[in-house]
């Protein structure tokens, strides 16, 4: 439900040192919706092509949530695609199921079986349910891939950028957690919440500038 306009105070920050490409998946923002389900290696795919379309060479990448998924399977064992890594609020682990979340899908299931529209209009996430329907097929493949063997296979030099009240991907699990899979990589934790880098985007742009530009 996002688009590259999160990042308007980066794009406008960064142009002025860098080159700046800021494209929006399909399915997000202006581009064009999906003809059918994606999963996680369908965006790599797409990105791969992007990039040597846009004859983008080893660029910086910044990822946000989602995008962190596709990041870190674009990059697993392959560094040369890529100089830098910053993720931000990145996603990509499957947690335990909670007893109360099993028995939700098992009502779901049942309920879906007799009444698919009621269903589907009440039970999900209000981010699910505001999906259109190709978008909640590429959702459930998406959230359902553990990402933690891509992410260890990262060699490019990682930055990790966490909110300290993000509720969506807390610092103390997915940051922690892929800061322990990526070798060398750095963990800061920022004020703000999911969107960390566009509520505080002096503190964010400033970290990222100095981190794409030490050597």
């Amino acid at each position: 439900m996002s688009s590259k306009q999160s990042f308007y105070y980066q794009i406008e920050y960064l142009s002025k040192s860098f080159k700046v490409t800021a494209p929006d998946f399909p399915g997000f923002g202006a581009s064009a919706p999906l003809t059918a389900a994606w999963s996680v290696s369908d965006y790599c795919g797409w990105l791969e092509s992007f990039v040597k379309a846009a004859k983008l060479d080893k660029p910086h990448i910044i990822a946000h949530s989602f995008g962190a998924r596709v990041a870190f399977k674009y990059l697993c064992g392959r560094p040369q695609l890529a100089e830098k890594l910053v993720v931000t609020g990145g996603a990509g682990l499957v947690k335990p199921r909670s007893v109360e979340y099993l028995r939700r899908v098992k009502a779901y299931r049942r309920v879906k079986r007799l009444f698919p529209k009621f269903a589907e209009k009440h039970y999900g996430s209000a981010e699910y349910r505001a999906l259109p329907p190709l978008m909640r097929e590429s959702y459930k493949s998406i959230v359902n891939e553990d990402l933690r063997e891509y992410a260890a296979g990262v060699q490019n030099k990682t930055l990790l950028v966490y909110g300290k009240n993000d509720t969506v991907t807390p610092s103390g699990e997915e940051g922690e957690i892929f800061h322990s899979l990526i070798s060398g990589s750095r963990l800061v934790i920022a004020d703000g919440g999911h969107f960390c880098f566009s509520e505080k985007p002096e503190a964010f742009n400033k970290t990222v500038y100095e981190f794409f530009t030490e050597k």
